[in-house]
């Protein structure tokens, strides 16, 4: 919530607030949801969960936007698209009635989120001028999906006391609790008659009032639903006076509706459920062959601008991916010269280290075996001239001695020779 400025209360209902809010991002307008009651209330609970997932499931331009959901301090906030107006504020100003053009163009674009819900199998089950949302463009949202429920197959038990009063189908009057898609077809026939003249169409003050106005503008119930009216405990010992010869919406609308305006009300307000129209078949009728007309040509001009929309983008995305290929071209090619230069270090490297590796190897190994002769004959030529050496020495000493030998003998030779001549 720290992201939305708080300009304003827009309304108020039974289990929560709408605060008109200013996006601090984007200064975007958003209506914001508040519930009053926290989690713990299991009535709010439901009705927001199933609100939520409803709007979730629901994306049509019809329906109004849901743009986020969060929680605060227990309670839950829902942010949608800003609307300015509901269609009771737009009936408030014009008192007599929408001009004659605005009415198909509203009822239609209704029937279209109408239609789209069924698809879907969602019920709405409470369509009311305050739940419809008009911007300046005459463009109609529909939203409040706070009763609306999954009907996933005919026959279905729902819950019988939904949507206001003024704009309940008969069956659900009566108490029903096996009725379709077609109450909220009948809601949009109580809508087309409000914006006709500016008043409600069946606006009685209680369940027996709002019965006995419906018949007395549209005729008797059906059998089956005079049964229900008979056996409900609620209308125990009232009855209807005759209604066989009611008012009708011919009369009621005397000079205000054109014969496919008063065709297609008519099927939409049947008294039997399975007699009234779909919600596609409504959008088919020719009371909208006008709108259908201007709704084409919209959609036309809206899905040209989205093709144009679209190929821009595309146009935009190809040149964003031939930036991001040159991108990745030119990044390719810088990898491939740092790594052909890491390459050639590593090769450099690991020449270095073989080399060092080589070399101390050669240092560690025993020398080979040309190398060990050339050394042995060193050695052997160091010993051969020592042994030389040493003989010569040897020689020598032996000459020397035996030089000393006659020397000394020579010398006594002549001392002896000396004595005997002297005895002599």
């Amino acid at each position: 919530m720290n992201k939305y400025e708080v300009l304003g209360i827009v309304g108020e209902g039974a289990y929560g607030v709408v605060l008109k809010c200013r996006n601090k991002d984007n200064n975007e307008f958003v209506a914001i949801k508040k519930f009053k009651e926290s989690e713990d209330d299991e009535i709010v609970r439901k009705t927001t969960l199933r609100e939520v997932k409803v709007l979730r499931m629901l994306r049509q331009e019809n329906i109004v936007h849901l743009k986020e959901a969060f929680r605060r301090k227990g309670k839950l906030y829902l942010v949608f698209e800003y609307v300015e107006k509901n269609l009771l504020e737009v009936l408030e100003e014009n008192a007599n009635g929408l001009r004659h053009d605005l009415v198909p163009l509203y009822i239609f674009q209704l029937c279209r989120a109408i239609d789209f819900c069924h698809r879907n199998d969602v019920v709405h089950r409470d369509i009311k001028p305050e739940n419809l949302l008009v911007n300046p463009d005459h463009s109609l949202k529909l939203c409040d999906f706070g009763f609306a429920r999954t009907v996933s197959h005919p026959g279905q038990q729902l819950t019988d006391y939904v949507a206001t009063r003024w704009y309940r189908a008969p069956e659900l009057l009566l108490g029903s609790t096996k009725y379709e898609r077609s109450v909220d077809i009948w809601a949009i026939g109580c809508i087309m008659g409000e914006l006709i003249d500016g008043q409600p169409l069946f606006p009685g003050e209680s369940e027996i009032d709002q019965l006995y106005i419906i018949q007395k503008v549209m005729g008797p119930l059906t059998p089956q639903q005079m049964n229900m009216f008979l056996r409900n405990p609620r209308f125990l010992g009232l009855r209807f006076p005759d209604m066989k010869r009611p008012e009708t919406l011919q009369r009621k609308y005397v000079g205000r509706l054109t014969k496919r305006a008063l065709s297609f009300m008519r099927e939409l307000l049947k008294m039997a459920p399975q007699e009234r129209m779909t919600g596609e078949e409504s959008l088919r009728h020719p009371y909208f062959e006008q709108v259908r007309a201007r709704f084409s040509k919209k959609e036309a001009r809206a899905k040209k601008e989205k093709a144009l929309q679209l190929e821009k983008q595309q146009e935009q995305q190809l040149q964003l991916l031939q930036k991001q290929q040159q991108q990745l071209l030119l990044q390719q090619q810088k990898l491939k010269q740092q790594q052909q230069q890491q390459q050639k270090q590593q090769e450099l490297l690991l020449e270095k280290h073989k080399q060092k590796e080589a070399g101390e190897r050669e240092s560690r190994r025993p020398r080979s075996r040309s190398s060990n002769v050339s050394q042995n004959t060193k050695i052997e030529r160091k010993r051969v001239y020592g042994y030389g050496c040493r003989f010569r020495c040897r020689l020598l000493f032996l000459l020397f001695s035996d030089l000393v030998s006659l020397l000394s003998y020579f010398l006594l030779s002549i001392n002896t020779s000396k004595q005997v001549n002297f005895f002599f």
